[in-house]
């Protein structure tokens, strides 16, 4: 007899956040479903971890039939914790999200959904995060649940290689505009920033991160294209950071002694 499959989900908005109700209730059928998430917001943290003060873990009973527990920590210290204390192992899977906002090309290097994930994958374990283009509280997210079920089912009927990692971005679309999932790279894409500076009541200046989003890669393979022509992106990535090529090319032109 089959085990069942067991499914950790963890996000980066907190566990009250909607995104992360509605991506249990795409996954639940698919198997046993433990949720460690943060107590908090934690958006924007990145692969940070938790090293200059203790970490709290809380059981509550928020998810009808689900165990849950809240982190203290960020979205890497859940899944840490999660293998190390609640789990006692490895989970089949991990889905992390439905992150609320985008966090495709080179946002994934912030987000703290697809670092939660990216940290399973080091453990070994396949991987998912899972964002929607929508940052409103009572956003429709039957579009995301469905595309969230059908991925990870396909993740799990799969014979994944080891630390298999997917960043899955879903447009905020009606039904009748959605075209379905497409497999994408990574976009060349990045946020052109700038400070406003601001002074507060006692006249100190203080400082807001504001700036626009510029894509400078137009191939019809990318993330970005997807979202803007009506699908949703499914990119494999990985955590090693070597710039083969830059490596190869060095390794004739720069002698050492």
């Amino acid at each position: 007899m089959k085990k069942e499959n067991l499914i950790l989900v963890t996000n980066d908005d907190g566990i009250t956040a909607p995104g992360i109700r509605n991506l249990i209730e795409a996954v639940r059928p698919l198997g046993k479903v433990v949720v460690v998430a943060p107590d908090s917001p934690q958006s924007g943290k990145g692969h940070a971890i938790t090293l200059g003060s203790p970490l709290r873990l809380n059981q509550v009973d928020i998810f009808d039939g689900i165990e849950a527990w809240t982190c203290s920590g960020t979205p890497v210290d859940c899944v840490k914790l999660a293998r190390d204390k609640i789990l006692g192992g490895r989970p089949d899977i991990c889905v992390s999200g439905i992150n609320h906002g985008a966090n495709h090309s080179i946002n994934i290097i912030y987000s703290g959904t697809m670092s939660a994930a990216m940290e399973a994958a080091i453990e070994g374990i396949p991987s998912v995060g899972f964002s929607f283009l929508n940052f409103d509280y009572d956003a429709d997210f039957s579009i995301p649940r469905q595309v969230a079920r059908e991925v990870t089912q396909k993740m799990l009927e799969t014979t994944l290689p080891p630390h298999s990692l997917f960043n899955v971005n879903i447009p905020d679309l009606p039904a009748a505009e959605y075209k379905g999932i497409r497999l994408a790279r990574q976009a060349n894409a990045k946020w052109k920033e700038e400070f406003d500076e601001r002074r507060d009541p006692n006249g100190k200046k203080y400082y807001w991160l504001t700036g626009e989003f510029s894509n400078q890669d137009f191939g019809s393979d990318t993330d970005v294209w997807a979202l803007e022509n009506g699908y949703t992106s499914l990119v494999p990535v990985q955590f090693d950071l070597t710039d083969y090529r830059l490596k190869e090319k060095l390794q004739n032109e720069w002698q050492f002694q």
